[in-house]
């Protein structure tokens, strides 16, 4: 099974180079930059996380949620990364990434067999970004090549990821705003809130809307009835269920696909700040397409990843190559 899923991986390559063709990378990124000094790094990574997905099939959505959540904060730098020293506040504590951000030990174990195999040659930044790409992939999503030859940075902040990562508690006209200020638009919104197809969300990020719906005592009106009876069994008006988790999409939790779109159209989105998309009739064109088109989705996905994966990249000689990706050289 293994091996027949790395064979299909390498021939849906050239089928992703026809159909999902991505906008032009910095001119410091190549589709072949490791060929020569990593040649086996495409497969250590899919073995990586193809083991990781095999044990535990929640971690695609979080290696492809830690991803987001790297490039968001001072570009993809692998800042997320980095553990708190006495002399650098990170990211990991962060409210968006406290008791939530998983996968740092499945890139740990992938950094240290490329460590083994090509030593200081691949930065923990091209790893988190071709391990979200595989974690997408192995979950029955697109695959879309990955330019590389990113460098890791050497700072990371608490305070840019809680002002920078976007919240499932801001209005859609926040959240926009945000990925206005990375270089990326309102398709890209909606294009990668459907990485909401996979995963799992906390009882605290949405139980407003099961009890107490903009301070009205009562539920969101406009959740489709069945689903709020389920999730009011699920998450209880109590604090000890706000850690509890539910599936962004309880139809299919674990496979990549367009149903998270379907349910928005009926009134099924988990997160207020998906449902919202619904709202705002720039966006809900958008939403019914995907719902209707999952190829459609699968080929804008992947160009928005790409988008999204070149945020603040440094190349040359900026940044480093970590050694260990929790600590800098």
């Amino acid at each position: 099974m293994e091996r027949t899923c790395y064979k299909l991986l390498t021939y849906v390559t050239l089928f992703c180079f026809l159909f999902i063709s991505p906008p032009l990378v910095s001119s410091q990124l190549n589709y072949r930059f490791y060929d020569s000094s990593c040649p086996n790094l495409s497969k250590i990574v899919q073995q990586g996380v193809w083991s990781a997905i095999a044990n535990d099939s929640r971690i695609a959505a979080s290696l492809l949620r830690l991803h987001f959540h790297d490039c968001f904060v001072n570009g993809c730098d692998a800042s997320v990364l980095l553990d708190d020293t006495s002399t650098l506040k990170g990211e990991k504590n962060a409210f968006p990434n406290k008791d939530s951000a998983r996968g740092f030990e499945v890139i740990d174990k992938i950094k240290s067999n490329l460590e083994e195999a090509c030593p200081s040659t691949v930065s923990c930044t091209d790893i988190l970004t071709l391990a979200a790409t595989s974690a997408v992939y192995f979950s029955g999503g697109p695959f879309w090549p990955v330019a590389l030859g990113r460098r890791d940075g050497t700072t990371a902040s608490e305070d840019a990821a809680n002002d920078d990562l976007p919240s499932p508690f801001e209005p859609l006209e926040n959240i926009t705003a945000k990925f206005t200020a990375k270089g990326l638009n309102i398709k890209d919104v909606v294009v990668l809130s459907g990485a909401h197809t996979i995963g799992f969300a906390q009882c605290f990020t949405f139980k407003p809307r099961l009890f107490n719906f903009d301070d009205s005592g009562k539920p969101d009106p406009t959740l489709d009835t069945s689903f709020l009876t389920n999730l009011q069994s699920v998450c209880p008006n109590q604090a000890d269920s706000d850690t509890k988790l539910a599936p962004l999409d309880p139809v299919t939790s674990t496979k990549f696909d367009n149903v998270y779109f379907k349910r928005l159209v009926n009134n099924s989105g988990l997160l207020q700040s998906d449902q919202v998309l619904m709202g705002d009739n720039r966006t809900a064109s958008m939403v019914i397409g995907y719902s209707r088109f999952p190829y459609l989705f699968n080929k804008d996905f992947g160009e928005s990843m790409v988008k999204m994966a070149n945020i603040g990249v440094l190349t040359g000689q900026s940044g480093q190559i970590r050694k260990n990706c929790r600590v800098v050289n």
